[in-house]
């Protein structure tokens, strides 16, 4: 099992358990309410299904007034209405009429949207003229699907008009970024991020660890917030989106020690490659507006990628449920005339981006023998576990009333790295103390089985080596997670459940 590619590189141990307190300024910033914002890239994805539709049915419905009755509903009629969607939706996509400036601006893009839809009518009559299939489709049809296709294709863009308008007027697009780096190079990259239009960038400071003159207090009107050590703990309070570095390549060791602090957190990690005298391949960069930078770190799991995990634990989640129903309700009999007691314990534990959250188990001590935040790991034979408790920490059976976390609370996934107690430890010593860059497996949310638990790391870590292990598989999940590897793990889990080895 590989470990983590950074950690290769990265020397010195990190001190990520410590809390650290901000400036004021910082403070009062990370203090603000945060509303929850919405991916441009899903937004636009979900426009381009919407108009899909909106095509589709425009033409069902006027054949279902128009035709039905005569002729009924031919094959080649069905085909012609998937594929005029299609065309639309791809015709409007070279338009470039699929991004948030275009969905901001409703009067210009409406004409480019009315061309394009005049376009595909002309292709699709292009085609049944020279496959001399015109006799198969009424023209009467054809002109009431294009006057009716249209006038909902601009109904819809202006809804959407109205309602992007009212997001961003809100902060719900905006990318909370942050810049690493002072002086004349974040000054010149503020000014080139901040004459594109539409990036949704919401710069929320500069953070620098140079406290001279290169690295003044105020740059191009924003302020310096801390250091990059106090970057780490205002990215997770103030839920950064992005962070950008202004330092050159050739300044190759400050940057590594600086990424060796980020490098845990779920955000993306861009470097600035405006002011680079070294020039590399256009594909080679991406871009922020015309504004080149390299790709360092990404968001594991994002955009669409988030929304579909997303749907994999409702859809899975509520479907285990119903069918471990039986298991569920005999298990909570068997806690409640086993010992005295409520039938669920709750615990605080880690969650995504370090956030608190409480996950619900099965008691499986007896009350007064409980231990909530975990200080003492649990042991073969230990006697504060109940005789049910034994056997349902054994079989994991004790973790099944976390499914309400994910399809209730949304705060654990069906499948990710597991959460720890806030005090566990290995060795006497907590978790990140024992491994460095332990909390970069709070990158994606939680899980209730993952890829180290089907691969034997599950149960006590009373070792530096077991600790070690487990979040070197963490890791190797967060780098490499997809829909398919998730439902591998899951169909894995209940064969590794019969190993109760570690499981006590």
């Amino acid at each position: 099992m590989p470990t983590y590619d950074i950690r290769n590189i990265l020397k010195e141990p990190l001190a990520e358990g410590e809390a650290r307190s901000l400036t004021p300024l910082a403070e009062e910033m990370a203090a603000r309410p945060i509303k929850p914002t919405y991916s441009p890239v899903v937004l636009a994805g979900a426009a381009r299904l919407a108009e899909f539709v909106i095509v589709a049915f425009s033409g069902l419905a006027v054949h279902a007034v128009y035709l039905m009755p005569a002729i009924g509903f031919p094959l080649i009629h069905a085909a012609a209405m998937v594929g005029v969607a299609a065309l639309t939706v791809v015709l409007f996509q070279a338009l470039g009429i699929y991004h948030i400036g275009a969905f901001r601006s409703f009067t210009p893009q409406s004409l480019r949207l009315i061309g394009g839809w005049c376009a595909v009518f002309l292709l699709l009559l292009a085609a049944l003229f020279f496959s001399k299939r015109g006799e198969d489709f009424s023209r009467v049809w054809l002109a009431s699907w294009f006057l009716v296709g249209l006038v909902l294709l601009l109904a819809g863009r202006f809804a959407l008009s109205l309602a992007v308008k009212a997001l961003t007027r809100a902060g719900r697009l905006d990318r909370r970024t942050a810049i690493v780096g002072g002086g004349q190079a974040a000054e010149d990259l503020i000014h080139a991020l901040e004459a594109q239009p539409d990036t949704g960038l919401r710069i929320c400071g500069v953070f620098d660890d140079r406290s001279d003159d290169r690295s003044p207090d105020l740059v191009a009107g924003y302020p310096k917030l801390g250091t990059v050590s106090d970057l780490v703990e205002f990215a997770r309070r103030a839920h950064l989106d992005l962070v950008i570095f202004t330092l050159p390549i050739t300044a190759e060791e400050r940057l590594l020690q600086m990424l060796r602090k980020l490098w845990v957190l779920p955000i993306d990690i861009r470097l600035a490659a405006h002011r680079n005298k070294l020039r590399l391949r256009p594909r080679a960069y991406s871009y922020i507006g015309s504004v080149p930078v390299l790709d360092v770190f990404d968001k594991p799991i994002a955009d669409w990628d988030l929304v579909v995990k997303w749907l994999f634990d409702k859809i899975v989640g509520t479907a285990l449920v119903i069918l471990l129903s039986p298991i569920l309700i005999a298990t909570a009999v068997a806690v409640r005339l086993d010992s005295p007691g409520p039938i669920l314990f709750r615990q605080k534990r880690y969650g995504f981006n370090n956030e608190l959250i409480e996950v619900f188990k099965f008691r499986s001590m007896y009350v007064d023998k409980s231990d909530v935040n975990a200080a003492r790991l649990v042991t073969k034979n230990d006697p504060r576990v109940t005789r049910v408790g034994r056997f349902i920490r054994k079989t994991s059976i004790d973790e099944l009333p976390q499914l309400f976390n994910v399809i209730l609370k949304s705060d654990l996934s069906l499948v990710g790295p597991r959460p720890h107690a806030l005090q566990a430890k290995a060795e006497n010593r907590l978790y990140d103390k024992v491994v460095d860059g332990y909390f970069a497996r709070h990158k994606v949310k939680p899980g209730i089985t993952g890829w180290a638990q089907i691969n034997g790391w599950r149960g006590e870590t009373d070792t530096e080596e077991k600790l070690q292990r487990r979040v070197e598989h963490d890791l190797f999940y967060i780098e490499n997670w997809s829909v398919v590897f998730d439902l591998y793990i899951l169909a894995r889990t209940p064969f590794a459940l019969l190993s109760t080895e570690n499981a006590y």
